[in-house]
């Protein structure tokens, strides 16, 4: 769906919802960088910062403002639901943006990730199929081998002692552990 009819229907779900159009575009784009299962995004409306994922998690920036979170959380159920049913196109479905977050950015030959995510210059992808763990930090790109470990999530430390630490079904698991493959 493109143009007047993929409009059409986030005006509609900017009118239920009580955002602007531009809110519902934003979430829009970053539901389909995260398949149509998930968004990180950020946006006035919905309190800065936000994500959420399809199965009822959700975080807003102003984390104590519960109609802003309704707000939000409806807008990405009705966007997730539109995209599942075909209104919207599928996830991988291109605006015709630039889109450093789309799924083209990790090689083929490492298969579907289960949990992507990013800030600021650095952005990764996990691969359980493959146990690999693709992280880029400002354009370079290393493969690392998870071994046993499934990521699930990680915590990232800014600052000159810039971090990562993954959570596993193990426990945290420092990058610096991991082996570089290749």
């Amino acid at each position: 769906m493109h143009g007047l009819d993929e409009r059409s229907l986030l005006e509609e779900i900017a009118r239920r919802r009580q955002v602007s159009t531009d809110a519902v575009a934003t979430a829009l784009a970053a539901l389909r960088r995260g398949g149509g299962t998930m968004a990180q995004l950020t946006h006035a409306e919905f309190g800065g910062m936000s994500q959420w994922s399809r199965g009822g998690m959700s975080m807003i920036g102003d984390m104590f403002n519960s109609a802003t979170k309704a707000r939000f959380d409806g807008v990405m159920a009705d966007l997730s639901e539109a995209i599942a049913s075909g209104k919207l196109g599928s996830p991988a479905e291109r605006t015709g943006e630039a889109d450093e977050w789309s799924g083209s950015w990790w090689p083929a030959e490492l298969g579907s990730p289960s949990t992507v995510g990013g800030q600021n210059e650095t952005r990764y992808a996990f691969f359980p199929g493959t146990r690999r763990l693709l992280v880029e930090e400002a354009g370079k790109r290393t493969i690392y081998d998870t071994g046993g470990h499934q990521i699930s999530g990680v915590s990232q430390q800014q600052g000159s002692a810039r971090t990562l630490t993954f959570s596993s079904q193990h426990g945290p698991v420092s990058l610096a552990d991991l082996p570089v493959v290749g």
